[in-house]
């Protein structure tokens, strides 16, 4: 069985102590981060080698930034960034996209952009940002390998994917284009783990700091891992580490995960 986890940690460094403990109670084969915000000088891979963790990562001083960690290996990377559509993507150097081979996988570690206010150029920029990544994830396709897709897609897909429908209704996370490109991607044929094994909802993985969210469980679904056909088919459970988002200091989002046989 190989566990595929993503966790957008909201700072590294700052929630060092939990990742680690995170990942020596759970031990994922590979973990997504996401938000990790730190530089590239500054990211702490000596820490997770000490527990047997290899790492590849991206980074960019105060915001953004992802990695891959791999229990037992290290990452052989395959790009970082998406590939440009245009020469305005050119000038993109948002760290939010790393791939890599790992364990017999293709892996990509995902932190979408949240595209707020809406409308305006972030969100517009949100946008553009799925075109990039659903073209990309197309010349994934035609390789024909196992892959995740995993990370924070800042959509919440479905109704029940947010404790109330009513909630959030202006924000870019449940805008009609957003939720449009997402589709677009499950038409593609890539699974969503999550949304097929909990067809009822209800399964949060982010719970803001604000208004007692997390104390009265108003939490909704923003992190996802889709699957290629090849990963699709070893899907065997998914999940969220809920449990973590309650400890002290935690990142405002919980860990998600597939078990693929």
């Amino acid at each position: 069985m190989t566990r595929i986890a993503s966790f957008n940690i909201n700072g590294v460094k700052a929630r060092l102590p939990r990742l680690i403990e995170w990942l020596e109670e759970t031990k994922p084969d590979i973990a997504c981060l996401q938000e990790i915000k730190s530089q590239d000088a500054g990211f702490p891979a000596d820490a997770f080698e000490r527990i047997g963790y290899g790492a590849i990562w991206h980074g960019q001083k105060s915001f953004n930034g992802v990695a891959i960690l791999a229990r037992d290996a290290r990452p052989e990377e395959v790009r970082r960034g998406l590939p440009h559509l245009d020469a305005e993507d050119a000038e993109d150097e948002q760290a939010r996209y790393l791939e890599a081979n790992v364990h017999g996988l293709r892996v990509a570690t995902i932190y979408l952009p949240n595209g707020n206010p809406q409308p305006g150029s972030k969100f517009d920029y949100k946008l553009k940002w799925m075109k990039r990544l659903r073209a990309h994830a197309a010349a994934i396709w035609s390789e024909e390998v196992p892959t995740i897709l995993a990370g924070d897609y800042n959509v919440i897909p479905r109704p029940n994917d947010i404790w109330s429908d009513k909630a959030m209704l202006d924000d870019a996370l449940r805008q009609p284009e957003s939720l449009a490109a997402y589709r677009r991607m499950l038409g593609d044929g890539w699974t969503d783990a999550l949304g097929v094994q909990y067809p009822a909802g209800g399964i949060w993985t982010y719970w803001d700091f604000q208004a007692g969210a997390w104390q009265q469980d108003h939490g909704f679904r923003i992190d996802h891992l889709l699957l290629s056909p090849l990963a699709a088919d070893r899907l065997v459970s998914s999940g969220v580490d809920k449990e973590h988002r309650g400890r002290e200091k935690p990142s405002d989002h919980a860990p998600t995960w597939v078990e693929l046989s």
